[in-house]
């Protein structure tokens, strides 16, 4: 057996399960989970198939179900129990709890009433397709699962255009083509990747430009769970003759290390690249 009994101090404690496979468990969520003394889950037949997988007793503990549809009363089950000094152990059906799963609000209430908040951490989706998807991991926004209507969508995809870093979505087989071409309407076609059923026997990334993907699902439908990936919004090509241009003007009543400050920050640019550009300038003016 991997898993340890160990005391747990009371307080609520969030357990990551694996995204596929069953064994991308850590050895830290299977002590929770052997040692809590309440058990929860989204899903409480899912959370009972993986403690049996990896031999974890219920021992007696019956697991109370919270989600989206449980209402106050479950929640408030919770918290009565973490204040009478008992350990909480709470997953989600697959992946990192509240991570476009329920349980915000279970971790707000916990806090804001003093109790101990704490989480036994493991696999993400997002974060498993940025590792596959070839795109830029400097900077990325987990935007969760877009609106259904395309307008909605659409609108959408419009406040989340000029962030300068790769975005992340949730999507379901049935709406991944409408959405892609949505994507590539208003984003413009970046590269993407497509990555489903991650860990899983058929996992799958493809890597193409957005309009190529919606596409290609013509042809080549997928099912399963799916995670976009698009790049972010790319700077303008700014011309030698423009830049010259601007820091001409911006030299006129600025230092050369202002002036090189206001122009990169227009165009998008390095500051050392246009701040070198500005001393050159100055120096032949």
């Amino acid at each position: 057996m991997n898993h340890l009994n160990v005391k747990l101090a009371p307080g609520l404690y969030f357990v990551a399960t694996p995204i596929g496979t069953a064994r991308d468990i850590t050895l830290r969520a299977l002590d929770v989970l052997a040692s809590a003394d309440v058990l929860a889950a989204e899903d409480t037949r899912s959370l009972r198939k993986l403690m049996e997988i990896h031999g974890v007793p219920l021992a007696g503990r019956r697991i109370i179900a919270y989600h989206d549809h449980s209402g106050g009363g479950a929640q408030a089950k919770l918290l009565e129990e973490v204040a009478a000094g008992k350990s909480v152990a709470y997953a989600s059906e697959a992946g990192m709890p509240l991570i476009a799963d329920p349980g915000f609000e279970l971790s707000r209430a916990a806090a804001e009433a003093g109790h101990m908040v704490t989480c036994a951490p493991g696999p993400v989706a997002a974060a498993t397709a940025l590792t596959l998807a070839g795109l830029p991991t400097d900077a990325f926004f987990f935007a969760g699962f877009l609106p259904n209507a395309s307008a909605a969508r659409k609108r959408r995809l419009e406040e989340l255009r000029e962030i300068p870093g790769t975005l992340i979505f949730y999507e379901s087989p049935k709406r991944v083509a409408a959405s892609l071409a949505d994507m590539a309407a208003v984003l413009g076609n970046r590269p993407a990747a497509l990555c489903r059923e991650l860990t899983k026997k058929f996992e799958e990334v493809r890597r193409a430009p957005l309009a190529d993907l919606a596409a290609n699902l013509a042809e080549h439908p997928v099912k399963g769970e799916i995670v976009l990936l698009v790049d972010r919004v790319q700077a303008a090509e700014v011309s030698e003759r423009d830049l010259q241009s601007d820091l001409q003007a911006a030299l006129q009543d600025n230092s050369v290390k202002d002036a090189a400050a206001i122009v990169a920050e227009l165009h998008g640019l390095p500051r050392r690249k246009v701040y070198q550009l500005a001393l050159q300038q100055a120096k032949e003016g």
